[in-house]
């Protein structure tokens, strides 16, 4: 092949109706793993072959003995992981059809794992494997609280499930508690392997810690309460890199920024890459050391600063950079070759070079590569939007109020079309007077302030470009967005709001709870 393209799709779509494996691997394709589909629009599929599972398992196997070289104690409590499955399906050839994370916890690689003390779980695997995510997360809650003395670490794959699970114990801690009071699980937990797992747990009632749990969360502020709740927490563990970094003030706000946020490895559903050997520095400074038995790896160099190719754009394979090649500073697009048959594949991330852990490189994540707003000549990657809230969101923080989620759709229907921001907002203190006008005129300035020389010449020189736009959305609304999307098929454990709406129902969903908008000025005062 003289060069690179993006996708292997139309032979994955053949294996799937029945055709023999050997068209891409050498291995027979045991399942097929559906991406995310939050970050690049529709779920990819993603060949697999038994080996994949001895490879993951490996990369797991690496993240304690990591983390023990820095916190110790570990072996000596549990850790209340919320973990999630999803749904699967089959192809026309029987092929299973499942998430990275859900092919892992179905596995004998995880079901008949070996007792260990630092793998030692608060929620019983039946409640891990309850296909409904509602139910699961109830339990998962339950497990935790009671075993709230012995829990020394909290955590989930990424920080939204882990805050969407701490906002649904915010919503429902009153019949958690109850239950622990009677020794009862709540009838609307249906599931019979829940049930019967939550045995157990609600043996007998205990008014006591019932006691102690609602004075935690019925008579005191919500602001560090992840401390009170679990008092010998060491850390808090979930993706928190790219956009997921957006969610560490919230973090903060619930830890009461007194509990450490680690973020221990890099990885995806084409494959795992990278384990973070400094897991107790700054969210902001994490890099991932690359592990080459995970995978091929190979890099399209970004010349251009952060200016990347398009998905059906010709790369040459004279121009990819090999795993040895790569120099710090320098930016680049990821591209993997796997065991499993997918050959150059694009992931779509851009990475830059941070330094070498003896002759491996470490590669810190920058952000995914596809522009996600455009109305005119203007192009807005997914890092470009992100730098710019994160700006603007200061200016609310300096208010007392928290930005809790955010996406973005370009609107067309105007003339010029314009940017829209989604903002769901959270007061961090009681009594806070409702939003003033002027603030959020001041956040949609700061965030077009924030974007590109090409975006602020369209909105102020060749007025192409209309004023930015930021809608505020009710509170829930973005754990309604969660539920839309999940029901079509995303993973709960893989879950990322998308930064961009497309779907016709998302956005339909949105701006149904939309309580006010705000605009920027006509004619910015800022020039270009």
């Amino acid at each position: 092949q003289k060069s690179l393209r993006v996708t292997r799709l139309p032979y994955i779509a053949r294996i799937s109706t029945g055709e023999d494996s050997s068209i891409i691997s050498g291995d027979r394709i045991v399942e097929l793993l559906r991406s995310s589909g939050t970050s690049r629009g529709e779920p990819r599929l993603m060949p697999a072959i038994s080996e994949d599972l001895d490879r993951r398992t490996y990369l797991y196997s690496l993240l304690m003995p990591i983390m023990n070289k820095y916190v110790s104690g570990l072996g000596e409590g549990k850790a209340m992981y919320l973990l999630f499955v999803k749904a699967e399906t089959l192809t026309n050839s029987g092929i299973p059809v499942r998430s990275v994370l859900t092919s892992y916890y179905k596995s004998p690689h995880f079901l008949h794992r070996k007792h260990d003390l630092y793998n030692n779980y608060t929620s019983p695997d039946e409640v891990i494997l309850c296909p409904d995510s509602q139910q699961s997360m109830y339990c998962q809650l339950l497990c935790g609280l009671v075993e709230r003395q012995h829990v020394l670490r909290l955590g989930a794959v990424f920080a939204s499930a882990f805050l969407r699970s701490i906002s649904f114990l915010e919503q429902h801690w009153c019949d958690l508690v109850n239950d622990i009071r009677i020794g009862k699980l709540n009838s609307n937990v249906t599931n019979t392997e829940c049930r019967l797992a939550m045995e157990g747990f609600l043996a007998l009632p205990n008014p006591e810690l019932a006691d102690e749990l609602e004075e935690i969360c019925g008579h005191g502020p919500w602001k560090g309460i992840l401390g009170r709740l679990w008092p010998n927490v060491k850390y808090i563990e979930a993706v928190l890199t790219g956009t997921m970094a957006q969610y560490i003030p919230m973090l903060e706000f619930y830890s009461g920024g007194r509990i450490p946020l680690v973020c221990t490895m890099y990885a995806s559903s084409e494959s795992y890459f990278g384990v973070n050997l400094r897991p107790l520095c700054k969210p902001t400074d994490v890099s991932y050391t690359i592990l080459p038995n995970m995978a091929y790896f190979e890099f399209i160099p970004l010349e251009d600063g952060l200016r990347v190719t398009d998905d059906e754009e010709v790369v040459g394979n004279d121009k990819l950079v090999s795993l040895v090649d790569v120099k710090v500073g320098c930016y680049y697009e990821l591209v993997v070759t796997t065991f499993s048959g997918l050959y150059r594949y694009r992931v779509g991330d851009v990475l830059q070079v941070t330094g070498f852990y003896n002759r491996v490189p470490q590669f810190k994540f920058i952000c995914r590569r596809n522009v996600i707003l455009s109305i005119d000549t203007d192009k807005t990657n997914e890092e470009d939007l992100h730098n710019s809230v994160t700006r603007a969101k200061k200016i609310l923080e300096d208010r007392n109020h928290i930005l809790l989620e955010y996406t973005s759709y370009p609107d067309t229907s105007t003339v010029p079309g314009h940017y829209v921001l989604f903002w769901e907002i959270k007061s961090t203190c009681e009594g806070v007077k409702p939003l003033d006008p002027q603030l959020l005129e001041s956040c949609c300035i700061s965030v077009e302030e924030s974007l590109d020389y090409i975006y602020r010449r369209c909105r102020a020189h060749d007025k192409s470009v209309g004023p930015l736009e930021i809608r505020v959305v009710e509170a829930g609304a973005f754990d309604a967005l969660m539920d839309l999307l999940v029901s079509q098929g995303s993973s709960i454990n893989q879950y990322k709001t998308p930064r961009c709406i497309e779907s016709g129902l998302a956005l339909k969903l949105l701006n149904s709870k939309v309580t006010a908008s705000f605009f920027s000025p006509r004619d910015p005062e800022w020039t270009v």
